[in-house]
């Protein structure tokens, strides 16, 4: 299924390198060539399982706070258009699925992020998932809720669906919010845009720095996987992030805790 080799240490130390000056690296072509019509028709067939919601929402995706100041990031509103498709409907066989429990993929991420170890999470619905964006949507700016994420695009859009991100615009330890505000003002002094295609392994710092992905384009949807992987084993979702995602719970999420930090999230 892979066309690279992720035991070369040269590789290793060029992604580690990228993430730290910049929080994300692009390993194109990671899937052999002629698997990527299948990755494509695999994530094609499960798109429809996908839970749509357009809904209002800020970078944070918090709830509303008006004790803020009125130029707080977390009081703009965004619409966001975006769909994911859960862990539970993903077929075992799929090739997503096949890489994301792959055992030499998973010490290749954790070298890549310095780590001893990752683990996929235990979270039934988010571990592995399918972002779908259809066209006149998009995933407005926010940040992540893991540390860090890894994905593939599997089907390209006819335009638009540009991944763009801010490398590092905040830390563990403060919010930058000046910084923040003034990208969602327009400011595009710090944005800078990816061109991902089909089989491009992404691995992202998404947790500090700020990312979207363009409204889509013309009449094909954006499929992209996520492999979300944590540093702690056991690691489950929200109940509330967890529905704001996928529409629904399951009895594992119920009293779940995924902080890693205290940023808003």
């Amino acid at each position: 299924m892979i066309d690279v080799d992720l035991s070369d240490p040269t590789l290793v130390a060029r992604v580690r390198e990228e993430l730290v000056a910049t929080g994300c690296c692009v390993i194109p072509d990671l899937v052999r060539a002629d698997l990527r019509e299948t990755l494509r028709q695999e994530g094609a067939a499960v798109a429809p399982l996908a839970y749509y919601d357009v809904e209002t929402v800020n970078v944070y995706n918090t709830e509303p706070d008006d004790t803020l100041p009125a130029d707080h990031p977390a009081r703009i509103p965004m619409r966001r258009g975006n769909a994911f498709v859960a862990r539970d409907t993903i077929p075992a066989g799929a090739l997503i699925q096949q890489l994301y429990t792959d055992a030499a993929f998973q010490a290749f991420v954790a070298a890549c992020f310095g780590l001893p170890q990752v683990h996929p999470l235990a979270d039934p619905l988010s571990g592995l998932t399918l972002n779908v964006v259809t066209p006149g949507r998009s995933h407005p700016w926010h940040f992540d809720t893991n540390e860090f994420t890894v994905s593939m695009l599997t089907q390209e859009p006819e335009g638009g669906g540009v991944f763009e991100y801010c490398p590092n615009i905040r830390t563990a330890r403060a919010e930058n919010v000046a910084d923040v505000r003034a990208v969602l003002d327009g400011d595009r002094e710090r944005v800078r845009g990816l061109t991902l295609r089909p089989g491009d392994l992404q691995l992202f710092r998404g947790r500090y720095s700020l990312h979207r992905v363009s409204p889509v384009e013309g009449g094909t949807d954006r499929h992209s996987a996520i492999f979300a992987y944590s540093e702690r084993p056991d690691v489950i979702g929200s109940p509330a992030r967890t529905r704001q995602l996928f529409g629904r719970v399951t009895p594992a999420h119920l009293g779940a805790t995924s902080r890693v930090d205290q940023l808003m999230d």
